[in-house]
Order: C-alpha cells, then structure tokens, then sequence
C-alpha cells in the first residue's frame, strides 16, 4: 500500500531528473570539475618549477651576486665555465626557498647550459653590467632576444628581472636608460630576423612577430611574463669591506618564490 502512495511521486521524480534543468546543472558542475582540475595541473606544473636563473654576459657579476645573496659576503670571482647551485631561503621565518642557479656567460657556453635548467626555471634574473652596457647594448640585446623567443620560457613565462648590476661606479647607466636601450635594440633585432628563428631546442618559433606584438615597436609589457628592471651592486659601495645594495632584488625574489 506504502509503495502504491510512493508511486506517482517517485514517476514524477523520474521525469524531472530527466529534465533540461537538471542536465544543465550536471554540464556546469562537470564544468567547474574540469576548470579545477586544469588549475590544479598549472599550479603543480609551477610548483614544480623552483629555480631562479641567473644569465648574463661574462664580467656582468653574476656569480659575485650568487655569492652575496647566499652568504652575505665579498668573494673573488673568475668567470664560471659551469654551473653553480645552491638552495636559497628567501622569507624571514625561512619557510620558502628557490634554487639559485649561476650559469656562465661566456658565448660558447650559456645557450647549452640555458638548454638543461630552461625547464625548471620558475624566475630569470638576466644581469647587467651597467657600466659596460653602452658598449656592451648590442651583445646584451642578442643574448636577451634568443631568450625570450625560446619556445619552453615562451610557453612557461617565467617572472624575468632585468638587474642592472654596478651600480656603485660613477658611470653606471640607470635602470630607465638600460630599458629603453633594450627595447630598441630588440625591436631592431625582431625586424631584421624577417625569417623564422630557432629556438634553443632547434624548433621554429613562428618569426619576429614571436617577440612582442606584431605591427607595434616592442616593449616589455608585450611579453607574456612579467618583466621588471631593479638596480643594484653586488659589490657594494664600499667594496669588501660593505654590504652589497640588493635590497630590489631580494624583494623581488620573495615575490616570485
């Protein structure tokens, strides 16, 4: 008797569960099911990637800067034919790390090792000697342009500092200054390579449209990560016997961390 009651209650239940208003909640919490589930992939692919880059030309004072940011203190340096890499702790209560990796700068070198960290790279600090940059503008510009149009730092827009380094000497060239150099430069880079480029794995990346926004003179807002110029001197002041100036830099680095 309890069923027969039930029954055009449970007839009825049937027929609305096959309604359009409940297929339409089903799509949306597949969808919302799937969104999550892509998050969660992007947030563990960048999770993943926990090194911080440091690129440069030879003599910008990369591994002078490797070594301050570690220790604190002043060393003598030669320019590196490797690698160096050493765990850094950057917040306070000294909970959060990177991987601090120097790689050379010399010309024959510093694609090749870029080639086997590029992956990992969750930050780039590309160092400048601001001293030398005037001479210097066109060789820095080379090194930047086929870093930027890699097609893994491309794909995964690692957070990119532009560390204006020696900033201690007289001659130094300001952070504004050495932006607006590079800009030019690039954008003169993009259109004389009318053909397609290579990649550092040997891949095409599609032509000079790759770097920034076809039609337009480049700047660094066009790229998909996001680019920051600081300045600072790994020497410091007062040589030796100072502290370095990198107060811009370390707080960048708590920020990509």
């Amino acid at each position: 008797a309890m069923a027969g009651v039930l029954e055009p209650h449970l007839a009825a239940l049937r027929r609305e569960l096959r309604g359009p208003a409940v297929l339409s909640v089903l799509i949306a919490l597949i969808a919302v099911a799937v969104t999550f589930l892509i998050w969660r992939f992007v947030q563990g692919r960048r999770s993943s990637r926990k090194a911080v880059l440091l690129l440069g030309l030879c003599d910008a004072g990369k591994t002078l800067l490797f070594a301050r940011l570690l220790s604190g203190r002043y060393r003598d340096t030669q320019t590196s034919i490797t690698d160096s890499s050493a765990l850094y702790r950057v917040s306070r209560d000294k909970s959060t790390s990177v991987t601090l990796i120097d790689l050379p700068g010399h010309e024959s070198l510093r694609l090749q090792f870029l080639e086997r960290f590029k992956a990992a790279a969750r930050a780039i600090v590309f160092v400048v000697d601001s001293v030398a940059f005037q001479r210097e503008v066109k060789d820095v510009a080379e090194f930047l342009y086929q870093v930027l149009v890699d097609s893994t730092v491309l794909r995964n827009a690692p957070a990119l500092l532009i560390a204006c380094n020696k900033q201690d000497v007289t001659m130094a060239k300001s952070a504004k200054l050495i932006q607006q150099q590079l800009e030019k430069e690039l954008n003169t880079l993009r259109v004389t390579r009318s053909a397609a480029p290579t990649s550092l794995d040997g891949s095409a990346t599609g032509g000079p449209a790759q770097l920034g926004k076809k039609g337009k003179d480049f700047d660094f807002s066009q790229l998909p990560m996001k680019v920051e110029f600081v300045e600072c001197s790994a020497r410091g002041s007062k040589g030796e016997e100072g502290d370095a100036d990198l107060e811009g830099l370390e707080k960048w680095l708590v920020k990509v961390a």
